[in-house]
């Protein structure tokens, strides 16, 4: 797609080509070329056009990129919204010149995969070279709406990879221009094809916490996404990614890792460790997450996070160069694109503040 701008009436300003977006700000920093640092758009916490004119704001400060989560509910009612994520990866893809994907979305819940591929084909054929799907096993709390029953985390994740499995087969063939058809264990569907295809398929990401699935991505996805935690953790998942990956004779080298990283940023330390406690609770919850089913009774157990509940689970300070220097121990250990998330409302003041005195500082 052009980025050129379309002719304007003399005297007026250019207007970007549709999907072009603004030009990025000459006066914000920018992470170095082999490193993209992106904005974590919480369609939780913010209304979809506020979520689509953050996203803009942050490319206008160095940021590069976007990923948003698929979510029914919020984590606590204190969060407030849920929107749903195809209108806004549109909106998003209008406005920005970046990256942007689904971090993440559960296909074969309130989403037949079969569907989740379609919607993403279009994405990646409307904006190309700019879309990738990310997919997760799911979490009640989003699914249960629509689930006949919620089973344990082993069939969750067997699910997943098999959602996997059916839209990496739908891409591929569709690509080829050929029907196809599914039948697995608890997907299915009909001869068919895409009939609308980008001249790449997306690439699919698996989000994974664990060693087990780590090594199944590797051997059936594209790339990894995972969030901040210990160090050591995310080493031992990227050992296991890169086995599954040879596995199946790919190049781990070449393939996407990715974090989202939660922090807390704000002008003092008192309202940095103010906003983690009210605004995002639940990055203090050191107990899994997956089977709960109600924003109520997130909110009922935030009442019991206390400041320590944060520690090596998300960093809480008012000096950037703290943030920096935790955003750059994640980057040297592999990592090619970080997706930032400020759990503040103070969005757009941390957006400046970072684009301004951490991204610029950051590398491979």
């Amino acid at each position: 797609m052009s980025e050129a701008a379309t002719p304007s009436p003399a005297g007026a300003p250019a207007v970007p080509a549709p999907g072009a977006g603004p030009e990025p700000s000459s006066t914000s920093g920018a992470a170095s070329s082999s490193l993209t640092v992106g904005y974590a758009a919480m369609l939780e916490q913010f209304t979809p056009t506020e979520a689509v004119e953050l996203t803009a704001l942050s490319e206008q400060h160095g940021f590069s990129g976007c990923m948003a989560g698929d979510h029914f509910a919020p984590w606590v009612p204190q969060q407030g919204q849920a929107a749903s994520i195809w209108p806004v990866l549109t909106a998003v893809g209008e406005r920005t010149r970046g990256d942007f994907g689904s971090g993440v979305v559960a296909p074969g819940w309130r989403w037949h995969p079969a569907v989740v591929a379609q919607a993403s084909a279009t994405l990646a054929a409307m904006y190309p070279g700019r879309h990738w799907l990310g997919v997760g096993a799911g979490e009640a709390l989003n699914e249960h709406v629509v689930a006949p029953y919620w089973p344990e985390g082993g069939e969750r994740s067997a699910r997943m990879f098999e959602a996997v499995d059916l839209m990496k087969k739908l891409f591929d063939a569709s690509l080829a221009g050929k029907d196809v058809k599914f039948q697995g264990t608890w997907y299915r569907h009909e001869t068919t094809r895409l009939w609308t295809m980008p001249e790449q398929p997306p690439e699919v990401l698996v989000a994974t916490a664990g060693p087990l699935n780590a090594k199944r991505a590797g051997r059936s996805a594209d790339g990894l996404i995972t969030v901040g935690a210990p160090l050591e953790k995310i080493s031992g998942l990227f050992e296991r990614f890169d086995a599954g990956a040879r596995e199946a004779g790919k190049d781990p080298s070449t393939m996407p890792k990715v974090l989202q990283l939660h922090l807390s940023w704000a002008p003092t330390d008192e309202e940095a460790l103010r906003n983690a406690l009210v605004e995002w609770p639940n990055g203090g919850m050191k107990f899994p997450k997956a089977d709960i089913r109600s924003p109520h009774d997130f909110a009922a157990m935030a009442q019991m996070v206390r400041e320590e509940d944060f520690e090596g689970r998300m960093v809480i300070s008012s000096d950037p160069d703290v943030h920096r220097a935790a955003i750059q121990r994640h980057v040297d250990l592999g990592f090619d694109r970080v997706y930032l998330h400020n759990v503040g409302r103070n969005q757009r003041e941390w957006v400046e503040v970072f684009g301004r005195e951490v991204l610029p500082a950051l590398h491979r």
